[in-house]
């Protein structure tokens, strides 16, 4: 397991019961956490600086139960690569940001950074663009989509906080269309980012489901690969998916460049010294040390 532990304006204070107890600089939120199977040590809803916690609905969905006034948003720094974010909660406990990838940025910033060249960077399902103002703060050109336009809006704000005003294009779109169109239209990158939901559904009611479609996205998203690609990044969040699948999907497709996979969980320590997982990630890496079978 990659284990995030970098964070200063952010951390895990208790888990139990189906919950988690995080620091987001001085907000405490108690969120729901599909992982936490375990019982609580102490009673989370009792914690003194509890500002709100998100309560499902038995009828589905949920919303936010404020117990201390808090601001709407507010922003966090992650100080080792000097990168900024806005938080807010929204809808489905969501906050605008996933923590734990910050072991990802880490290592795709070294690798842009060492690659002695300029690298294009397509990161699909962005999001608010953690990546995204990750690789473009290590110098990378990143194009930016998603099909959520209040998302890629957010990650443009994240990259001005972050200090980034060029080098990102930002593309409200379709993620599969948007690759079928670059693969037209003959653009290449040498690295992909992506983050796939469970399950989602298109412009036009099309279904997407991560165990039945994943492969042939990856498999299609490689004719955008330039001839020496740097990375490749699957991060899944989906319960279940175990990393090596994501190996084996990478090694199938990628067959032929010259590389290595990698699969991992990743995860983040929290204050009571266990290790919560927050998903698996298969990244491709090329750094001239070996071929990928």
């Amino acid at each position: 397991m990659k284990i995030s532990q970098n964070w200063k304006d952010y951390s895990i204070i208790a888990t139990g019961d189906g919950y988690k107890l995080e620091r987001w600089k001085d907000v405490y939120l108690l969120r729901p956490d599909p992982q936490v199977i375990w019982a609580a040590q102490t009673d989370l809803f009792a914690y003194p600086k509890l500002n709100a916690y998100y309560k499902r609905s038995e009828k589905g969905g949920g919303g936010w139960k404020i117990l201390r006034p808090f601001p709407d948003e507010w922003n966090i720094a992650y100080d080792d690569l000097d990168i900024r974010f806005k938080i807010k909660p929204m809808g489905f406990k969501h906050t605008g940001l996933f923590p734990e990838q910050a072991v990802n940025w880490e290592r795709m910033t070294s690798l842009i950074k060492n690659a002695g060249r300029p690298i294009k960077v397509l990161n699909l399902f962005a999001y608010t663009g953690g990546a995204t103002v990750a690789c473009a703060k290590a110098g990378a050109q990143v194009t930016h989509v998603d099909a959520a336009k209040g998302m890629v809006e957010r990650a443009g704000e994240n990259a001005r906080l972050s200090g980034i005003d060029t080098g990102i294009r930002y593309i409200v779109d379709d993620c599969l269309k948007f690759v079928q169109r670059e693969i037209r239209r003959g653009n290449k990158y040498d690295a992909i980012i992506m983050d796939p939901p469970s399950y989602g559904r298109g412009p036009n009611g099309e279904m997407w489901k991560i165990e039945n479609d994943l492969y042939k996205f990856v498999e299609l998203c490689s004719q955008v690969l330039s001839d020496n690609p740097l990375f490749v990044l699957i991060n899944s969040y989906t319960t279940g998916l175990q990393p090596m699948v994501l190996q084996n999907i990478l090694q199938l497709t990628l067959k032929g460049y010259r590389g290595r996979v990698e699969a991992y969980e990743v995860g983040i320590k929290t204050e009571e010294g266990i290790s919560l997982p927050c998903g698996a990630g298969g990244m491709f890496i090329n750094d001239g040390n070996e071929r990928n079978a």
